[in-house]
This record gives C-alpha cells, sequence and structure tokens, in this order.
C-alpha cells in the first residue's frame, strides 16, 4: 500500500507572500508531485497548484490601527482555518509573512502537535523584539530572507534558517531595459517613471491621489515623460481604473499613461525612475536596479505608535539591508505632490552608477536558491 501523500497548509497574506509561497510550493512539488497544498492562497500560488479556502484580500490589512476595522472578519477566518487544520491535519502548516494572523494561527495548530514554519521573519529586529518569546511558542522554525536577522534568532536560541529571497534568484542582476519596454509597448527613447501605489486598497486608496497630483507636476518640466501604472492584482487594477475615470478621465486616454494589471516587475524594469508605496516592491526594485522614491502614508495614531517602537533609522528595505540611505524614504507630511515632483526630477538626471553598484552587491547577498532552500528546511521539519 502506498503511503498518504503529503497534506501542505500554506497561508500568505498579501501579494508578496503569494510570491515567495508559490515559488516554495513548486520546489516541494518537484519532490513530492502528489503533495496537497491548501490555505490561503493568492494567483501565483493558485497556479502552483494551492487550493484556496479564503480570499487573500481578507487579510491584507496594514497598520496599526488599520486593522482595527477588519478585526472580527480576520477572527472569523482565523477560527476557521484552525477549527479545518485540527479536523484534518496538515503534515506542516506554513504561515507566509502576516505575523499577526498566522502566528496566531501557528500557536493555536502547534498546541494540537501540527508542526508549523513562519516563513519571513517578523520584523523582531526593527520593532517589539520581545515577540521573540511568542514566535518560540507558535513556530517550529523560522525561515527568514535577510542575512542580518539570525542574530536575533541565535539570541534566543530559537530555529531559524536563511533561505534568501525567490525575486533575487529570479530576476537577472543586470535587467534588459529596452526589451522590457518593447514588451509593454513603450516608446525606447523616452523617459518612463513606474508609479506604484501599493497592493492593498487601503494603501492605495491613500497614496494614488498624491501619486497622479505628483504625475501632473513631473509632466510640466518633462511633459514626454511616460507612465505605466502595474497594479498588483484584478481588484486593484479595478480600484485604479475607477480613481482615474472619477478624477482623471483625461489619463485613460492619454497615450503617455500605460494600466497593466500585474507585471510590475516588467513595468520598473523598463522604467527609468519609480515611485512606490513603501514595502517589498522596493526590494523588488532594488533587484530591478531602479532609482527609486519610497512614500507611506499612516493614521496620525499609527504613525504616532511606530515613532515609539520603531528602532531602525529606515524603514525603506534597501536603505534598511545596506545601513544607509540610498533612496529617498517619505512619510506623512513629507509625502505631498511638491517634494514628490523634486525627488523624482533630481533622480531623472542624476548618474545611477554608484547607485546600481550598492543595489547589486544587495542583490548578491539575496541570491542563494530560495525556493530549495525554504523547501528543504520544511521537509527537515516534518522528518524532524
Amino acid at each position: 500500500m502506498s503511503p498518504e501523500p503529503l497534506r501542505i497548509a500554506v497561508v500568505a497574506g498579501e501579494a508578496s507572500g503569494d510570491v515567495l509561497a508559490a515559488g516554495m510550493i513548486r520546489a516541494l512539488k518537484l519532490r513530492y508531485p502528489d503533495a496537497i497544498f491548501e490555505g490561503i492562497a493568492g494567483p501565483h500560488m493558485q497556479a502552483a497548484g494551492c487550493t484556496s479556502l479564503f480570499d487573500i484580500e481578507i487579510l491584507s490589512v496594514m497598520g496599526l490601527v488599520e486593522v482595527l476595522s477588519s478585526i472580527r472578519r480576520i477572527l472569523h477566518v482565523k477560527n476557521a482555518l484552525v477549527e479545518h487544520f485540527v479536523k484534518h491535519p496538515p503534515d506542516v502548516y506554513i504561515g507566509v509573512d502576516a505575523p499577526d494572523f498566522n502566528l496566531r494561527v501557528e500557536k493555536a495548530l502547534k498546541a494540537k502537535g501540527i508542526k508549523t514554519v513562519h516563513y519571513v521573519s517578523p520584523t523582531v529586529w526593527a520593532w517589539r523584539e520581545k515577540r521573540i518569546f511568542k514566535i518560540a511558542k507558535a513556530t517550529n522554525r523560522v525561515l527568514g530572507i535577510f542575512p542580518f536577522e539570525h542574530q536575533v534568532y541565535d539570541k534566543y536560541q530559537i530555529p531559524y534558517t536563511f533561505v534568501g529571497h525567490t525575486m533575487a534568484d529570479i530576476i537577472p542582476i543586470a535587467p534588459d531595459q529596452v526589451q522590457a519596454r518593447k514588451t509593454l509597448n513603450l516608446a525606447v527613447q523616452e523617459p518612463c517613471l513606474a508609479l506604484l501605489p501599493g497592493s492593498r486598497r487601503g494603501e492605495v486608496a491613500k497614496l494614488l491621489p498624491v501619486f497622479t497630483q505628483t504625475v501632473e507636476k513631473l509632466w510640466q518640466k518633462m511633459p514626454d515623460c511616460q507612465i505605466v501604472i502595474p497594479a498588483a492584482n484584478q481588484a486593484r487594477t479595478q480600484q485604479i481604473h475607477e480613481y482615474l475615470q472619477d478624477n482623471l478621465p483625461a489619463w485613460l486616454n492619454d497615450k503617455r499613461v500605460v494600466l497593466l494589471e500585474g507585471k510590475s516587475r516588467e513595468a520598473m524594469i523598463a522604467s527609468d525612475v519609480i515611485l512606490l508605496a513603501s514595502g517589498t516592491a522596493t526590494l523588488e526594485a532594488m533587484l530591478c536596479k531602479r532609482p527609486m522614491v519610497a512614500a507611506y502614508l499612516l493614521s496620525w495614531l499609527t504613525h504616532k505608535m511606530m515613532k515609539r517602537m520603531y528602532k531602525p533609522k529606515y524603514f525603506a528595505l534597501p536603505n534598511i539591508l545596506a545601513d544607509e540611505q540610498l533612496i529617498p524614504e517619505l512619510l506623512q507630511e513629507d509625502v505631498n505632490s511638491e517634494r514628490l515632483s523634486q525627488e523624482l526630477i533630481s533622480l531623472f538626471s542624476t548618474d545611477t552608477t554608484e547607485l546600481v553598484a550598492s543595489f547589486t552587491r544587495l542583490h548578491k547577498s539575496l541570491k542563494q536558491n530560495a525556493d530549495e532552500r525554504a523547501a528543504d528546511a520544511v521537509i527537515e521539519v516534518i522528518n524532524e
């Protein structure tokens, strides 16, 4: 009698986690073609063979205060997942990022004897370091994407594996800008700005108005500048289209403006400069070797709380990784069209040789064959 196929639970909370999880799922499927994957999956995970029990949009909320408005719905999903996986125990539960959600699920399942892995270390190195004790209770192992994270896990003797980042493996060290422009039908000779206002509804609602105002100012100085807007998914495409239709209908027929669904990487590579919401997208932009301006708007209360608790000097990932300010990062009142347009215009005329060299060095540090290393670690946990 043949053994039962592996059952692996995988839950991602947003677009970046969807990409990480999909790569890991594909690597696991190469070793265990009959393995069954289910959880909360975005389009990349579903394409890799993971069944989604809930819409990933439910968990795509960021901010200490912002989560409160969705708390009942999130708790319902959390309880339903725990109940489902207790009744149908997987060989391992893998929570991908979304720590406030996944660590709670992991803790409940681990208490029932189910092995758990948390993929993407919570930012214990940045704030709320005492969460490390909750992580220890919730997980059998943490998989980390940044090389400096192991220090805090070694300090508390918690199992941790540095796997690198799947995007660093996929994106070429020297991306081809001309080919990307041809792929997206963009003019090869004209300047191009990529606009990425975020993957969550709340991010886009806050940042898109400021970003479009910034473009209007940019066009006063650079009227030929092309604007490419790669929406993170179908929901964001609709949201952006509706905003433009209601507020800037001329944009929809402006040949300088290209609205895409997905294809953020191609858009970044095709661009000369990027304006984007701070988050994982800044890491992808760094790997694409493009100068960028990172911006973020938090609620007043969330910002006040973060100012008290957040330890690093920077919040944009390229700056955190380099431990120096490689890119402009703007928060709150600094996120205005005047300041943003000034920063962008400066970048269009700046020699990026040193910046690209720094980005390349960081790229190589993250290029670790992440999908396979993550799959190795998951199998080790299953076999422990």
